[in-house]
């Protein structure tokens, strides 16, 4: 029997505002318990605020494991989460990037400003380039990223995104189906690609 890659790590982009209706606090609240309940280490962008500090704090009161990983100008701001199992302070944006990618075997954006648009595209970007093979999702609460989604539809109608190399997004509009279709994205991925040697070399054509 083959093994399936298995997810040990999820780097979740969200913003360090709860946003405008209650919906979004409450599916960062679901995504920090599920996280727990899967037994899958949480690593985010270390803040205590908005559905930051929601989504760790939910992860961390259930049990689970969370690393946190902010840039030093920003611990103030943000508030850094004081719960968090491993808080890793950068110099600078750049690092903090780097070390959430290295940690993390998936990625998944909750609604979010544009700090968390400018991580999800990057990720999109990586993927698109063939620089790694880790899944990116976004959780479509109350249809927040479906802008988004229209955009990247547009892009690849009027030829700027080409239809040989789509834009390669899990989608996902509950915590539920988010973490089964993470499981399914990885399941044809060496582990090595998520965790390891492999994911070493990446790091290094980036």
């Amino acid at each position: 029997m083959v093994s399936m890659t298995k997810i040990k790590s999820v780097c979740v982009y969200c913003g360090a505002a709860t946003g405008a209706d209650p919906v979004y606090l409450d599916g960062a609240i679901e995504l920090g318990r599920a996280l727990a309940e899967a037994d899958i280490r949480l690593i985010y962008g270390g803040g205590g605020v908005g559905l930051m500090g929601a989504t760790a704090r939910a992860c961390a009161e259930a049990g689970g494991k969370v690393t946190g990983i902010i840039p030093d100008f920003l611990i103030g701001n943000e508030q850094a989460f004081e719960h968090a199992h491993e808080l890793v302070v950068t110099q600078d944006m750049h690092e903090r990037k780097r070390l959430m990618f290295e940690r993390a075997d998936a990625f998944i954006a909750l609604p979010g400003g544009i700090g968390t648009l400018e991580e999800l595209v990057e990720q999109l970007t990586w993927v698109q380039l063939n620089r790694h093979r880790k899944p990116v999702m976004v959780l479509n609460i109350a249809g927040f990223w479906d802008p988004l989604l229209a955009l990247f539809d547009h892009m690849q109608s009027t030829g700027f995104v080409n239809v040989s190399r789509p834009v390669t997004l899990e989608v996902a509009h509950s915590v539920r189906a988010a973490l089964i279709k993470l499981t399914t994205a990885v399941a044809g991925v060496p582990e090595g690609e998520l965790h390891g040697a492999t994911e070493e070399r990446v790091l290094g054509r980036m």
